[in-house]
């Protein structure tokens, strides 16, 4: 009864916490960005990789609940990588306006 619990109801949000705290950290990164004057771009980028890493944890928390959903893990899987783009785009960003 307890091993079904934890399958059913606690997998599903372990599995969706990953992406999520690298969204938390996006979004804190472009709160953090609020207090100074940064690019326009570092802003966007900022943000759009928090909404796919948000979109991420969405997937992959809904298809653990349905894992004969093959879509949700292709989304998940693209989102993800997309989001790291988006980081990477801000990071690059930041560093050449600030070195």
């Amino acid at each position: 009864m307890t091993e079904d619990f934890e399958r059913r109801l606690i997998r599903p949000i372990v599995n969706a916490s990953y992406p999520a705290t690298l969204a938390g950290l996006a979004l804190f990164g472009l709160q953090v960005t609020y207090l100074g004057s940064p690019p326009i771009l570092t802003r966007l980028a900022l943000s759009l990789g928090g909404i796919m890493f948000l979109i991420t944890a969405t997937s992959i928390f809904f298809y653990t609940l349905y894992p004969t959903r093959r879509r949700l893990w292709s989304v998940s899987a693209i989102t993800f990588l997309v989001g790291l783009l988006w980081l990477f785009v801000a990071t690059a960003i930041t560093i050449s306006v600030t070195g």
